[in-house]
């Protein structure tokens, strides 16, 4: 359903809740327990997984950061990820 543009509407209970609807849940990804994010705009509100937002929000932060790191390839970035888990793992032993 990801891509996919339709209209549902929901009805505001007195506590101010509202359930979503299946098909958008399912459009979102997610599920009991999981959270979602509102992002109001004007008159305009949009509903986000929280934790697609959130991965997309540090992805917004962190853009640019490799280049300034001096990492410009896959390779690098393989090699980075293979360093940082090998002190991880040292530091792990050392507490």
């Amino acid at each position: 359903m990801t891509g996919t543009t339709f209209v549902n509407d929901a009805r505001v209970m007195a506590k101010g809740q509202v359930t979503i609807p299946k098909n958008v849940r399912a459009a979102l990804g997610v599920s009991t327990g999981d959270r979602v994010t509102f992002i109001v705009d004007g008159n305009n509100v949009r509903v986000i997984n929280s934790a697609a937002y959130a991965l997309m929000r540090f992805q917004e932060q962190m853009q640019g950061e490799a280049e300034k790191a001096g990492i410009t390839s896959e390779e690098q970035i393989d090699e980075w990820i293979t360093q940082s888990r090998r002190e991880a793992n040292l530091n792990e032993g050392h507490d």
